[in-house]
């Protein structure tokens, strides 16, 4: 398969460096992170509810949702914490089409992924900043992951099912996901989820 050499991306500290974080996003991080680790490891009896939209397109209008969660937030606090999905990547199943702000900060321009990432960095800063709550991104492509770990509570990992003719990719993508997948899974103890058909996978079947 042929390709061909467009430009060198920076490497997650480089762009971390770029791009810092405020003193006060990383202690609402910090905050949220305790928070949410004691209701996956039962020193909380909270509930966690991931709630948003699939594709985090429009900058504006997720921030918007996510001010309106926040408001939400603070009258149910006592019993549910609530993490915003802002999914930067959008699965495609023939690679083909419209990837998300990761790829395309701009839907009406070339795909840029530095831009992208640029982009998807600042989004949850902002986020953050603006709500003081903190999110969920999926990681459609796990070597995302390091330029935006400092920012996110919690990764989502999906398994996309691939037409025939997308081999490459399932070969690239699949068993990155299922090793990052568990080393999350032996942390939290949390159970998994068939995205696709919405069932509880048994915590002792191999992933």
């Amino acid at each position: 398969m042929a390709m061909n050499f467009v430009k060198k991306l920076p490497i997650p500290a480089e762009v971390k460096k770029m791009y810092p974080l405020s003193d006060r996003v990383v202690e609402i991080k910090k905050k949220r992170d305790a928070e949410i680790r004691d209701v996956f490891t039962g020193a909380s009896d909270k509930f966690i509810l991931i709630i948003g939209p699939c594709s985090a397109d429009n900058v504006d209008s997720v921030l918007d949702y996510i001010h309106r969660l926040a408001k939400i937030q603070d009258k149910i606090g006592d019993r549910i914490l609530l993490i915003p999905r802002i999914y930067t990547n959008k699965p495609r199943t023939t690679g083909e089409g419209y990837k998300g702000l990761v790829h395309q900060p701009d839907p009406e321009k070339k795909p840029d992924v530095f831009a992208g990432i640029v982009a998807m960095r600042k989004l949850h800063a902002t986020a953050i900043e603006e709500t003081g709550l903190t999110s969920a991104d999926e990681m459609l492509y796990p070597e995302n992951y390091r330029y935006v770990d400092d920012l996110l509570s919690y990764v989502a990992i999906r398994y996309v099912q691939l037409h025939q003719g997308s081999t490459e990719q399932a070969q690239l993508h699949l068993p990155r996901m299922g090793g990052l997948y568990r080393r999350q899974r032996s942390r939290t103890r949390r159970t998994a989820w068939c995205d696709q058909q919405a069932r509880p996978v048994h915590p002792k079947l191999p992933l």
